[in-house]
C-alpha cells in the first residue's frame, strides 16, 4: 500500500507531463489545419461543456457564490489569464515553432518572480537574481538564429510566447487571493464559463469560414483531447499530485516537458534543432529552475506588500 501511495502521484504527474509535452506539437498541427482562431473557437464550444462538469463534479448543484465585490476582479483575471494568454500562445506558436513554445512558456516562473519584486511583495535573493539573469541569457541564445537570420516572423513569435508567459504569471499572482478563498477547481471553472463568450466573438468569423464536413477526424478529437484531457483532467491530476508529494517534489518535473515536447515535434513534425537553440533552451530551463529554487529572502519588504492587483 505505501508503494502505490508513493507511486501513484509519481506516476500521475508523468503522465501528465508526457501529456503536455505532447500537447505542443499536436496544437501546431492543429493551427495548420484549421487556423489559430479556428482552434480556440472550438475549444471554446468545449470550454463551458467541461467547466459545467467540473463544477458539478466537485459541488453538484449548490456552486459556490462569489462575493459581489469579487466578481469584478475574477473577470478581469481570467480575461487576461485565459483569454489573452491562450491568445498570446496560440498566435506566438502559430509562428514559432513547439519546441520554441515549450521552452519559452517555460519561462513563467522568472515572471512570476520579477512580478512579485516590482510588486513590493518579494525581495529577491541573489540565487533567484543569478536565475533571472540566465534564464535571459538563454532567451537571447535561444532566439539569436532567428535574429541573425532576420527572421522577424518567428522572433516576433517567441516574443509573444515570452509576453504569453508574462500574463499567465500575472494572473497566478492576481488570483492568489481568489484561489484561497474558493479553491482552485471554482476560479477555474467560473473563469471558463467568464471568457467563453468573449472568445467565441473573436473567433466568430474563423468558424464561420470553416469547412466543418471536410475537417478529418483527428481535428475533433485532438480539440478534444486538449481540452478535456490535457486542460481540465490534466490539471487535476497535476494539483493531485501536487498534494500527495508535495510541491518541492513535483514541479521539478515539469522541466521535462520541453524535452518531450522537443523530441515528438522531431519524431511527428519533422522540426529541426540548431547548436544555439539547443543550448539556448538548456540555459533558459536552467536559469528558470534557478530561479525557482533558490531560497528567498529572509529579510522582509522594507514596505507593506499593495493589494493584490484588480486589473
Amino acid at each position: 500500500m505505501d508503494d502505490r501511495r508513493t507511486t501513484a502521484p509519481l506516476a500521475a504527474a508523468l503522465a501528465v507531463v508526457l501529456v503536455w509535452g505532447l500537447n505542443f506539437p499536436l496544437s501546431k498541427a492543429l493551427f495548420n489545419q484549421i487556423g489559430p482562431a479556428g482552434f480556440l473557437g472550438v475549444r471554446y464550444l468545449l470550454m463551458p461543456l467541461c467547466a459545467v462538469a467540473l463544477l458539478c463534479w466537485r459541488f453538484g448543484l449548490r456552486w459556490p457564490r462569489l462575493d459581489r465585490a469579487e466578481v469584478g476582479p475574477l473577470v478581469r483575471l481570467t480575461l487576461v489569464g485565459q483569454g489573452l494568454h491562450l491568445l498570446a500562445s496560440t498566435y506566438g506558436m502559430q509562428g514559432s515553432t513547439a519546441f520554441s513554445a515549450s521552452v519559452l512558456l517555460a519561462c513563467g516562473p522568472v515572471f512570476t518572480l520579477l512580478i512579485l519584486r516590482f510588486s513590493g511583495v518579494e525581495r529577491l535573493s541573489r540565487g533567484q537574481i543569478a536565475g533571472v539573469a540566465t534564464a535571459a541569457t538563454g532567451a537571447l541564445l535561444f532566439t539569436s538564429d532567428k535574429l541573425l537570420a532576420a527572421d522577424w516572423q518567428a522572433g516576433l513569435g517567441d516574443l509573444t510566447l515570452l509576453a504569453a508567459a508574462a500574463l499567465f504569471s500575472y494572473y497566478t499572482v492576481a488570483s492568489k487571493p481568489l484561489i484561497q478563498h474558493h479553491g482552485g477547481v471554482t476560479v477555474l471553472g467560473y473563469g471558463s464559463l467568464v471568457c467563453t463568450l468573449p472568445m467565441l466573438l473573436w473567433c466568430a468569423p474563423q468558424l464561420a469560414a470553416l469547412d466543418w464536413a471536410a475537417q478529418p477526424a483527428w481535428v475533433w478529437t485532438g480539440t478534444v483531447w486538449q481540452v478535456a484531457g490535457g486542460g481540465f483532467i490534466g490539471w487535476l491530476a497535476w494539483g493531485w499530485a501536487n498534494e500527495r508529494r508535495g510541491v518541492a517534489r513535483t514541479a521539478p518535473l515539469i522541466y521535462l516537458m520541453p524535452l518531450v515536447a522537443g523530441l515528438a515535434a522531431w519524431l511527428l513534425g519533422g522540426e529541426q534543432f540548431t547548436l544555439p537553440k539547443l543550448l539556448g533552451a538548456g540555459v533558459i530551463l536552467a536559469g528558470v529552475a534557478l530561479a525557482q529554487f533558490s531560497p528567498a529572502r529572509t529579510s522582509p519588504p522594507a514596505h507593506p506588500p499593495p493589494p493584490a492587483p484588480s486589473c
